[in-house]
């Protein structure tokens, strides 16, 4: 005779397998144009002019899309380096000057602080395209014209409004009292906001440099304009010449190796820092 708790428990089991079906299902449906990129880039030349279906190599695995890819420019992982770079350089500075602005706005008072804050948030509103021009000019003025170094600080500067909300949002969420007690112990300053204040606003400060990576991996734009010389483009302005062939020729498994390339690393990067994400962006939504 099936008792009452044996019937919770059966109708648990089948919530828990519809829940995890669903998810893998779900999960499935977002990775599958990926994953038909990645097979697909792995098709000899020969089927490279063939219809999609199946996106698999038929006859062998091969590496010719690789191969065709860095014949591009001056080659796929020169230019992975330089988006890696830049990239990279992004996160790092964006993060120090946000949780330094970030702390600041949350913690101290002086003078017109909330006038400073919302014409930092204002630039928001300002389309990046009308900016390309004083940008260049500045950087001309710099001597930092068609270097990785100046496409840099153009990435961070137009990270830093958003990076600067999320992180002072984070800071407000931190109880005042734990920063008391830690200088009540002896803690100042710099020592308190790196070693007791940081790894409590972890979650915001995930969520900014996730979205100052993949900014900063993804950007075409800036870096077509701002860069002159073939050796210091970046991914996505290679990306625009595979995408646009040899006399009219365009070979689809160097793009769908390149887009191999570029996905990987936001991959990696999202599904490093994805438990924090999730905390930091809603600790921003409901401050």
């Amino acid at each position: 005779m099936t008792t009452g708790r044996d019937l919770r428990a059966r109708r648990a089991r089948w919530n828990r397998a519809a829940y995890h079906g669903i998810g893998i299902g779900t999960g499935f449906f977002f990775l599958a144009p990926f994953l038909v990129s990645f097979l697909a880039s792995f098709r000899p030349n020969a089927e490279n002019s063939q219809p999609p279906l199946p996106p698999w190599p038929v006859s062998s695995f091969s590496i010719d899309a690789y191969r065709a890819l860095d014949g591009f420019g001056s080659g796929v992982w020169q230019h992975t380096v330089n988006s890696l770079v830049v990239s990279l350089g992004t996160v790092i500075i964006t993060v120090i000057v946000s949780l330094l602005a970030g702390y600041g706005f949350s913690r101290y008072r002086f003078p017109l602080k909330n006038v400073l804050f919302v014409l930092i948030i204002a630039t928001l509103m300002i389309p990046f395209q009308s900016m390309l021009t004083p940008l260049f000019i500045i950087l001309a003025k710099l001597g930092l014209n068609n270097s990785l170094f100046g496409l840099m600080l153009i990435y961070v500067t137009l990270q830093l409004p958003f990076s600067v909300f999320m992180v002072r949002n984070a800071f407000d969420a931190v109880p005042k009292e734990i920063e008391e007690a830690a200088r009540i112990d002896g803690a100042r300053d710099l020592k308190l906001l790196v070693r007791v204040l940081l790894p409590l606003v972890m979650p915001g400060v995930a969520t900014v440099s996730i979205f100052a990576f993949l900014n900063a991996w993804n950007e075409f734009l800036a870096a077509l304009v701002l860069l002159s010389s073939n050796e210091n483009y970046t991914l996505p302005v290679l990306m625009t010449a595979v995408r646009a062939g040899r006399l009219g020729a365009i070979n689809w498994g160097a793009v769908q190796a390149g887009v191999t390339v570029m996905v990987i690393p936001c991959l990696f990067v999202f599904l490093l820092l994805q438990r924090y994400y999730m905390r930091g962006l809603m600790a921003g939504a409901v401050k």
